[in-house]
């Protein structure tokens, strides 16, 4: 380390030592309150992944020398040091904001290369953060290259998800956390939903969601409150689904499960895990047909399933090579 680096200023601690003059690949910051930072940051190559915190006043001179960043973590960001980011790093395709808020969005229009991203709001017990249909509408007006988006602890409703869904054409990935659900309105491109710890009790708001997504492929429910057999039937909506995860689903019972599958021709993979109203007995033999059909099939409804133990010596599940496959 040069001399005129070895002050009680830079040698906050000893890890510094470590990077300085190294080629460190990544690096997450949650606090610019360090002084003399840049000469730490000046050591990581221009164009990988960084991830930033808060004081933003601080990010135009220290991303001004990485005009080739691809990916940054944000928390606690402002509009202003959006706008930062987006002037001084013209190339970032992948961006994850943490506390983040209807205000913070006006400046995500400037990130015009944006194909990633990441909002995650209101986080129980860590801090509150708002995210409306205002922030939504401004995200879908502005990013409009998206192919894959997240939204965690939001509360965007009708407007804010239809804005998506008119605007993002190009969107593939659509994930929801922690959302409270209310009424949706279609993204041709969407091939995967992945729906986790979300409200699906209200019926009609469902049903616009998913004639939002009417043509995805992948479908994914983990831990939803109110997914029962009245839903499943709005599930056939979607008539394209090549794959169905349920995890967490209790109010799902077997004949449900059967009229969701029966309505999907094209489905190839099952994974069912921790469903205990769905039972190995109530099984019918349509449905078994139907699982010998399927390429791949993970079914774990409960402890006391054995089912695929039942199955071993059938020959169901190996037609055309396909498989069961346990967990």
């Amino acid at each position: 380390m040069p001399k005129s680096q070895r002050n009680s200023n830079f040698l906050v601690s000893k890890r510094w030592l470590n990077l300085q003059g190294r080629l460190v690949r990544s690096l997450k910051l949650l606090d610019w309150k360090i002084s003399r930072i840049g000469s730490v940051i000046r050591a990581i190559p221009k164009s990988y992944s960084r991830g930033f915190g808060s004081w933003m006043c601080d990010f135009a001179s220290k991303l001004s020398g990485y005009p080739n960043l691809r990916k940054l973590m944000v928390v606690s960001s402002s509009e202003l040091g959006l706008l930062s980011v987006a002037e001084e790093c013209p190339t970032l395709q992948e961006l994850e904001l943490h506390r983040c808020t209807d205000q913070v969005l006006r400046g995500i229009a400037a990130c015009q290369n944006l194909q990633i991203l990441k909002l995650i709001g209101n986080v129980d017990g860590f801090y509150v953060s708002l995210v409306s249909d205002i922030g939504l509408t401004i995200l879908a007006q502005g990013c409009r290259r998206l192919v894959k988006l997240e939204l965690s602890g939001c509360e965007g409703s009708y407007d804010g998800i239809r804005a998506i869904g008119q605007c993002c054409q190009m969107l593939e990935e659509l994930t929801l956390t922690n959302h409270r659900m209310e009424a949706f309105g279609s993204c041709p491109a969407l091939e995967r939903l992945h729906l986790e710890r979300c409200q699906l009790r209200d019926k009609q708001s469902v049903r616009s969601l998913f004639l939002m997504c009417e043509t995805v492929r992948e479908i994914v429910f983990q831990n939803c409150w109110g997914l029962d057999n009245d839903l499943s039937s709005i599930a056939g909506i979607c008539r394209r689904v090549k794959f169905l995860s349920l995890e967490g689903c209790s109010l799902l019972t077997t004949q449900g499960l059967e009229s969701m599958l029966l309505s999907w021709k094209e489905l190839q993979r099952l994974r069912v895990v921790a469903c205990n109203n769905i039972k190995d007995g109530e099984v019918t033999p349509m449905l078994s047909i139907l699982f010998s059909s399927l390429k791949e099939l993970m079914w774990r409804p409960d402890t006391k399933s054995q089912l695929l133990s039942n199955l071993a010596g059938t020959g169901m599940g190996k037609k055309g090579g396909r498989f069961f496959k346990k967990m």
